[in-house]
Parts: structure tokens; C-alpha cells; sequence
């Protein structure tokens, strides 16, 4: 479900109107007045389904873009919106029915937004309606506090910090020019060129992390972007859509997380490490500094490498491979 505190309806907008010059099966007069992910979309909600493994949508949305080819695989959809690029389709479209709230005041301190007692908003800060800032927490200079959003308690927001679409936990220290909620890197093609797709999901950030500075991390599509309980994420990372950052994790500088990956619970990164999208790093594991990883990690193992791999077996090959080069130098002498 879209939240309310950071995206607002622009419907109902009927099937039709979405998609004119498209190809509409079913009921073109069916009303949407939300967007969702296929497998959870409703009666009254946009999806697109690309049906990559041939398997039939279970969920019964209002109005679903699909491919003409594949249109037996949404058997419960109201209405079939039918195209050859579902996803692109999507991304131009959805802006019709759902859209991110705005700032509606020009003051720095929208009249509908909620400080609790001690809370502490330096000179230049914005802060948009609706945010909820809990008490103690600290607002740094020129920093940016989006429509909904929420702060917990004793949390500090460092100078020229961006923060929308969050939620976020107490004591948590979140560094100068963090950005937090932004769209992430998603985009789809069509014969007009690439189109951004729209990111409709949260950032949550629960108690005790530590963010720090000029890092960013990325709203979910649909779901949330989350940072677990003491984690702490160094300057100058990255943290892409839909990936969820275990407890007490470590992430050192220059580290990037690509969309949809899980990093454990207790997980250590080194400086400059980089993980592929949709990966899954377990519990305690442990990926030296430079590290590219892509590939799952298992729980508790330590790799390293390009491409990364369990650090024993990397040293194994590395040991070998300067062995052959020592080698082939001493028969060309």
C-alpha cells in the first residue's frame, strides 16, 4: 500500500484515460486510485506484469499493462493494458494516478508539523508538513525535512542533510550532507529513449544508526529501503532501493549496495567494497576492502577479490598466479 504521509492519490482515473492510444481488454472503465507491485496489486490498483517465468498473476488488479503475447497470464485483472514494454508503459503512466507530496508553505517550518518539546532546528533548516521531529532530536543547518516524514528522539540531522520518504528511529546520527529518500536508479526503455521509473515505497531507519557524511540511500520501488537497529554506514556510500541492512552491520567508505540486496545481521564491508543487486550476504560474514561481490555470501565466511570469492581460495590462486608470473620472468632471462 502506498503511504498517505508521503504520496497522494490523484484518482480515480478510469483504465481509458490512462493508456488512450493503447490496446485496453476488459473493463476500459474500471477507476484506479492506486499503483502497486503485481503479486499485491488490487481491484483498484495500476501493475505491470512481464512474466518472464511464464507464471500466471494470482492477485486481481484493476488494471494490469502486459504484454499482448502474455495477456492469459492475468486472468483476474479488470482491465488488460496491453504493450510491448509493460514496465516503461508503467513509468509514464503511474504519474497519473499517484505522485509524491510537496512542500505547501513558504516557511521554513511548515504550520502542520509536529516538534516535540526540546527538539532543536538550527537557522535555514526546512521542514515540510506533516514531519514529526521528537524531542531532543537536533535539525542542522540548511537541512531539509520532507513532507510526512518522521525523526525520533535525541536523533541528530547533520548541515545540508536531505531527508524524504523516511521514517526514523531514536538515536540515530545521521552526518552533514547525507541524502536520505531519494529515487534510486531505476529506468526502462521504449523506442523514445530511457524513462525514469517511479520509486512509490519508504526508507526506514531504525534506532542507533549511524549514516555518514555525503552518503546516500535509496526509497524502495514499492517496499522499503531498510537500515537495521546500530548499524553503522560510513561516508561516501551507497545504499540502492529495496535493500535491507542488517543489525550492527559495518559499512565502510566508498561501500555500494546495489537494489534488492540483503546484507545479515552483524555483516562487516571493508572500504570500497561492492555488492551486485539482488545478493544475499548472511549473518557475520565478512567482505575485504575492494571486494566485488556477485554472488551470495554464506553466513560467517570472509571473501575478497574481483570477482570476490571465500578469502582461502582467493589467496590460494593469488599465491599461485604470482608463482607462474616469477616463473615465466625467470625463463626469459
Amino acid at each position: 500500500m502506498i503511504d498517505p504521509r508521503f504520496y497522494k492519490a490523484l484518482g480515480p482515473v478510469k483504465v481509458r484515460a490512462l493508456a488512450p492510444s493503447a490496446d485496453v481488454g476488459g473493463d476500459a472503465d474500471r477507476e484506479i486510485t492506486g499503483a502497486a507491485p503485481a503479486q499485491r496489486a488490487g481491484p483498484e490498483d495500476l501493475c505491470y506484469y512481464e512474466g518472464r517465468k511464464g507464471v500466471a498473476l494470482e492477485s486481481a488488479p484493476g488494471a494490469c499493462i502486459i504484454a499482448p503475447a502474455l495477456a492469459h497470464l492475468a486472468p483476474n485483472a479488470g482491465a488488460l493494458i496491453l504493450s510491448d514494454r509493460p514496465r516503461s508503459l508503467f513509468a509514464r503512466i503511474v504519474p497519473l494516478v499517484v505522485c509524491p507530496r510537496d512542500f505547501t508553505a513558504a516557511v521554513a517550518i511548515d504550520p502542520s508539523a509536529k516538534l516535540e518539546e526540546g527538539a532543536r532546528v538550527w537557522a535555514g533548516a526546512v521542514i515540510g508538513p506533516d514531519a514529526q521531529i521528537g524531542a531532543g532530536a537536533v535539525i542542522g543547518p540548511n537541512a531539509v525535512i520532507g513532507p510526512g516524514v518522521t525523526i525520533g528522539r535525541r536523533t541528530r540531522i547533520g548541515a545540508g542533510a536531505s531527508i524524504s520518504f523516511a521514517l526514523i528511529g531514536d538515536d540515530v546520527n545521521i552526518l552533514a550532507g547525507v541524502v536520505i529518500g531519494e529515487q534510486g536508479f531505476g529506468v526502462a526503455g521504449d523506442a523514445s529513449g530511457p524513462v525514469d521509473v517511479p520509486h512509490l515505497g519508504r526508507v526506514v531507519i531504525q534506532d542507533r544508526v549511524t549514516i555518514g557524511a555525503n552518503s546516500c540511500v535509496d526509497r524502495g520501488v514499492f517496499d522499503d529501503t531498510v537500515i537495521g537497529e546500530a548499524a553503522k554506514i560510513d561516508n561516501l556510500c551507497h545504499i540502492a532501493h529495496n535493500c535491507i541492512i542488517g543489525r550492527g552491520a559495518l559499512i565502510a567508505a566508498f561501500g555500494g549496495i546495489s537494489g534488492s540486496t540483503i546484507i545479515g545481521d552483524g555483516v562487516t564491508l571493508g572500504g570500497r567494497v561492492g555488492v551486485a543487486d539482488h545478493r544475499n550476504i548472511g549473518a557475520g560474514a565478512t567482505l575485504a576492502g575492494a571486494a566485488a561481490v556477485f554472488q551470495d555470501v554464506p553466513p560467517g565466511e570472509v571473501w575478497s577479490g574481483y570477482p570476490a570469492k571465500p578469502l582461502r581460495k582467493w589467496l590460494r590462486e593469488a599465491a599461485w598466479l604470482s608463482r607462474r608470473a616469477a616463473g615465466a620472468r625467470d625463463e626469459g632471462k
